[in-house]
C-alpha cells in the first residue's frame, strides 16, 4: 500500500474512532440533532458510537479492512438522515452556524469517497 494510503486509512481510523467516543463522552449534542422521528435517540447514539468505534478499529487489519470500510459507508448513509435534519432545524443548544451545517452534507460525500478507497483489494494488501 503506498505510504499516503496507509497514512490516510490511519487518519480515517482513528477520526472514526475519536468520533464514536465522543458518542459516549458527549452524547448530548448528538441526541440534539436526531430527527424526532427515531426511536430511542441516546440508544441510537450509543450503537453509531459503538459502530465509529468497532469499524474505525476493524479497518486497521487487513483482514477486515475491506469489510470495515463498506460498513463505515453504510454507517455513513444511516446518519445522514441526522445530519440533513441538523441543517434544517439547528437544535438549540449546538451553537454551530448554519452555513457550516449545510456544509457538512457533502462531507458526508468525501468520508464516503475516503473509506470507499479500502474497499478495493489493492487497499488490502
Amino acid at each position: 500500500m503506498p505510504r499516503l494510503t496507509r497514512i490516510g486509512l490511519y487518519v480515517l481510523a482513528l477520526l472514526f474512532m475519536a468520533a464514536g467516543i465522543l458518542h459516549f463522552l458527549r452524547p448530548g449534542p448528538y441526541v440534539r440533532i436526531m430527527p424526532p422521528y427515531l426511536p430511542s435517540p441516546l440508544l441510537l447514539v450509543y450503537l453509531s458510537g459503538v459502530a465509529e468505534v468497532g469499524l474505525g478499529a476493524l479497518l486497521l487489519p487487513r483482514q477486515t479492512r475491506r469489510w470495515a470500510a463498506w460498513g463505515l459507508i453504510a454507517l455513513l448513509i444511516a446518519v445522514f438522515p441526522a445530519n440533513i435534519y441538523m441543517a434544517q432545524h439547528n437544535p438549540s443548544g449546538l451553537d454551530v452556524p448554519a452555513w457550516l451545517l449545510w456544509a457538512r452534507l457533502p462531507l458526508q460525500a468525501v468520508l464516503i469517497w475516503w473509506a470507499w478507497l479500502y474497499t478495493r483489494r489493492r487497499a488490502v494488501k
